[in-house]
């Protein structure tokens, strides 16, 4: 029922709405126009845009109703720093959404009164049909009228007038939500192309330059974290080993024994390096992720992990290489996280699917204090998440417990 009362309110109020709106701007258009050779016209022009740009923001008021969608509003722009008085003034003109506010203003006065016919008829008709039974016991009932049923039929057709009007007042409410609906959707359909439309392609546009920016930004930290990784780990450990195998080739001929010490050392040497590299390989893409997919994957990290994990995995097949390395990143830089800072006893990772949805939830009972503050390596894993749609949101009061929940578009 609500929904109803929401569509009659929009075609019905409406309706003066958009009379009043067409009136002002076909003539505040044409005049401008007129005038436009001797330039009044020119501010009256924008002046009509301002007007029409009034409209159809009380429009998008009424779509977020209608629609059920969050109100959309589309960025008008400024005019320039420094700009003359005639700049600012005419700066309307320069803007394509206002002319789309001006034509929705003329092209909507049609469908307004078609919505407002449909719905007027189709709540008239129950309403009359319903309370006809009235007629009869009212007018018989007025003083020196009693001849009036007779003469409007409520006589010996009483009755059968009774059931035909109510009948059909009983079919007219059964279908009046639908007409109603149906005129409301007709006159938002043109709101939403004209006064939202494009606000919500230039959303969706800064939205995919937010996501590529942000794949930038996460692959250039990961980069340079690689890099200052292998400058502080294998790379110095690699000169060691030089100068380790530079020592025992010149103790060979004066001291083997000692020369066979040094290569035990620098066997040992190599050993850690190469569990190093192994370490620093798992966040960028293992093997076991390209080869056999996430679970077998996010098997292996928490095996790895020093805090017990409690995995559970819910998913069958493979996804994107993007989306799979975008959770596998997510899930490793977590579990590191949880090892190194949280003092948790357990950790649990949940992965499922919901409709088209990934949803990965690593909770923890360790002291919290986790956020996505720029600075933090959480905030690396929200760039990386949004590089593929996702979105990462974490729990964590002070005190613990942690929950970080990571949701990736996998459709």
């Amino acid at each position: 029922m609500r929904r109803v009362l929401l569509d009659t309110r929009y075609t019905l109020v409406g309706f003066p709405t958009a009379v009043i709106g067409f009136v002002t701007m076909v003539a505040g258009f044409a005049a401008g126009v007129g005038t436009a050779i001797v330039w009044i016209g020119v501010p009256l022009l924008a002046g009509t845009l301002l007007v029409a740009r009034g409209f159809a923001d009380a429009e998008r008021g009424w779509l977020s109703d209608v629609l059920k969608r969050p109100p959309v509003r589309p960025r008008y722009r400024p005019a320039p720093e420094g700009a003359g008085r005639f700049r600012r003034i005419v700066n309307p003109l320069t803007n394509g959404q206002s002319w789309l506010d001006l034509l929705h203003g003329i092209l909507n006065f049609p469908f307004a009164i078609l919505s407002f016919v449909l719905t007027v008829v189709f709540w008239a008709i129950p309403i009359l049909g319903l309370t006809y039974p009235l007629y009869g016991v009212v007018t018989s009932r007025i003083p020196g009228n009693a001849e009036l049923p007779e003469l409007l039929g409520l006589g010996s057709g009483y009755l059968v007038n009774t059931i035909f009007y109510v009948s059909l007042g009983l079919v007219f409410t059964f279908v009046l939500p639908f007409v109603v609906r149906g005129a409301a959707l007709v006159r938002a359909g043109l709101g939403r192309a004209l006064l939202t439309g494009v606000a919500e392609l230039q959303e969706r546009i800064d939205d995919l330059a937010e996501g590529r920016a942000a794949a930038v930004s996460a692959e250039a930290n990961a980069l340079r974290k690689l890099e200052r990784d292998i400058h502080d780990g294998p790379q110095q450990r690699l000169v060691s080993l030089a100068m380790e195998l530079s020592r025992a080739q010149r103790q060979l001929a004066k001291d083997p024994e000692a020369a066979s010490a040094t290569i035990s050392s620098a066997i040992s040497a190599t050993r850690e390096t190469l569990d190093e590299l192994r370490a620093l390989s798992r966040g960028i893409a293992p093997p076991i992720l390209s080869d056999r997919g996430l679970a077998p994957a996010l098997a292996a990290l928490a095996g790895r992990c020093t805090v017990p994990v409690d995995l559970d995995v819910q998913i069958v097949g493979r996804f994107q290489a993007a989306i799979e390395n975008a959770i596998y990143f997510v899930c490793a830089e977590t579990l590191t996280n949880v090892a190194k800072h949280s003092r948790a006893t357990i950790c649990t990772v949940q992965l499922l699917r919901i409709g088209d949805v990934l949803m990965l939830t690593i909770g923890d009972d360790g002291v919290g204090g986790a956020h996505v503050a720029k600075g933090h390596g959480l905030a690396g894993l929200a760039d990386r998440l949004r590089a593929v749609d996702g979105e990462l949101t974490v729990r964590s009061p002070d005190g613990g417990p942690t929950v970080i929940v990571a949701e990736v578009p996998c459709a």
